[in-house]
């Protein structure tokens, strides 16, 4: 016999009927519903801010044979500013936070199957965790402007500025850590500027690239500990190549022709996109600015008769293709047409 339910009911043998049953759960019309996990936990095993996120099952799903009992996770991912979500089978789940964050994470059930005919159930409520950051730390002495740049891929250089409120005789450091490595690591060549550190350089292979990188800078004083700051970065978008040296610019007929090569170094050419500025000189001495954005290693400029000069300087960076971001290079010198030693 089947047990008929009204209308957007489901039709359930009485087997299925007597493990909703033991599972407590709450029949209705539209359907029954899941419990959402008993409780959420989260564990810091020194990566900073790596974490291992884990949760307990609902009470009553076992001997689940006949449907499948996911999770939908969602955490504030407090680098991108925004909620996060996840589905997986499994009871944990491991990423990362800033650690000078609220940590805040939620978690419900899914059910599926022919348990419940086949469609997904989703518990209408969540189990959360939000953890408050350590509130240790001198008011204020958090560093500002942290930045790392990738020198033509060769060398890395992270910088920071100390803030105002640092007190007298402190010592900052700087800790990284990414998935290969078995714990952080300190800053292996910190810059120095009045005897003060102010940042730190890695060699081209300390650090990995197409991998998420944690930096940690805190530090000591005389009046307790400086406020931690902590950044994730991609290096293969710090990038920043060297200027480019040869340009050519070649006048023939009613057209300017400019050329140039790629920047020495481990920057991919092939990689590389391109800003022109193109400054001119008209009869009455005003200059006039104008910057082109091109992907190939040459440009062409109609040359005008009433122009006195044309001068032109180029710059680079990592186009969209090979990375997320990148830094433009510094511009290389100018070339101009009539030629002259002197720039606009």
């Amino acid at each position: 016999t089947r047990l008929m339910m009204a209308t957007k009911c489901w039709l359930l043998d009485p087997p299925v009927l007597l493990l909703l049953i033991i599972w407590k759960e709450s029949m209705q019309c539209n359907g029954f519903t899941v419990n959402p996990p008993e409780s959420i936990s989260v564990t810091d095993p020194g990566h900073l801010g790596q974490l291992e996120i884990t949760w307990d099952p609902p009470k009553g799903l076992t001997d689940m044979a006949e449907c499948s009992v996911t999770y939908h996770l969602e955490y504030f991912n407090t680098y991108k500013n925004r909620w996060t979500a996840v589905r997986t089978s499994r009871r944990s789940y491991t990423t990362q936070f800033d650690l000078m964050k609220n940590v805040e994470v939620r978690v419900y059930t899914l059910l599926d199957g022919p348990c419940t005919n086949n469609t997904v159930i989703k518990s209408k409520i969540y189990t959360e965790l939000i953890q408050n950051p350590p509130n240790t730390g001198v008011t204020g002495t958090e560093i500002q402007d942290f930045t790392c740049v990738f020198h033509n891929m060769e060398y890395v250089e992270c910088e920071w500025r100390r803030s105002p409120k640092t007190p007298a005789n402190s010592k900052q450091n700087l800790y990284y850590w990414y998935k290969s490595l078995e714990l952080a690591k300190e800053c292996p060549n910190y810059v120095f500027l009045d005897g003060v550190r102010i940042g730190c350089n890695f060699s081209k292979k300390s650090l990995p690239n197409f991998m998420d990188v944690i930096f940690c800078v805190n530090g000591s004083s005389p009046e307790g500990p400086l406020k931690t700051t902590f950044t994730s970065l991609k290096i293969q978008n710090q990038v920043k190549p060297a200027a480019t040296e040869k340009l050519y610019l070649q006048a023939g007929g009613d057209k300017l022709e400019l050329q140039w090569e790629n920047p020495a170094g481990s920057v991919p050419g092939q990689c590389l996109e391109w800003q022109v500025e193109h400054n001119q000189e008209g009869p009455n001495g005003k200059i006039s600015k104008e910057e082109t954005l091109v992907e190939d290693n040459s440009v062409s400029f109609p040359l005008s008769t009433t122009v006195k000069r044309n001068c032109f300087r180029v710059r680079s960076k990592m186009s969209k293709y090979c990375v997320d971001k990148g830094f433009w290079s510094d511009w290389s010198q100018q070339v101009c047409h009539p030629g002259s030693h002197d720039s606009l």
